[in-house]
């Protein structure tokens, strides 16, 4: 029995100092519809999100199409790179993902943010097992997850990520039998 996971990274928002109410810009929502378009092919059974409102209104949509409720799990929200604006983020992630136990000031570890991401990912298994469920999240976050699973997904993969981009990850039980991208904004059609 497989089960598949959609982790989808959110579309591009509108920059605002509120980290968990910053909306999708116009092009964000634009590309969520896309989204749904996309997931609707998949006959997805749940939809799971972080709280982050930009994570949220990426998968609305295949929400609402699938009569269910998005369930919110605080787990999936994107790791915090520190207390205080970083000078270099380019450098800031760099350095967090060079050395796993490393942080920045009042910010999580790539292990700290792992850790918590992973524990979300094998509840959904277990409590999932056998369905499609799409997961509404953030793109660090969501390669240190895949990280965990799959060596190769790395800092070089993240940098190459999408704003909206869609993994369909295939587990059986805990074990993850494969990966493959669904679609991605550049990628246009649907």
């Amino acid at each position: 029995m497989f089960t598949h996971l959609y982790f989808v990274r959110h579309a591009h928002s509108a920059y605002t100092p509120d980290e968990y109410g910053r909306p999708l810009s116009e092009r964000g929502q634009a590309d969520a519809k896309k989204v749904t378009a996309v997931l609707e092919k998949e006959k997805i059974d749940a939809v799971i999100s972080s709280p982050y409102k930009r994570a949220v209104q990426t998968v609305e949509g295949i929400a609402a199409c699938i009569g269910k409720e998005i369930a919110i799990e605080p787990a999936f929200r994107e790791r915090k790179l520190s207390a205080k604006p970083v000078t270099n983020f380019d450098q800031a992630i760099e350095n967090v993902w060079r050395d796993f136990r490393f942080s920045w000031e009042g910010g999580e570890s790539n292990l700290a943010a792992q850790e918590r991401g992973v524990q979300a990912t094998l509840q959904v298994l277990e409590k999932y097992a056998g369905q499609n469920i799409v997961i509404g999240t953030h793109g660090n976050l969501m390669v240190l997850i895949m990280h965990y699973f799959d060596k190769r997904f790395d800092f070089h993969f993240w940098r190459a990520l999408d704003m909206p981009d869609i993994y369909r990850l295939t587990f059986q039980c805990t074990s993850l039998k494969g990966v493959k991208r669904i679609w991605h904004r550049s990628s246009g059609g649907f």
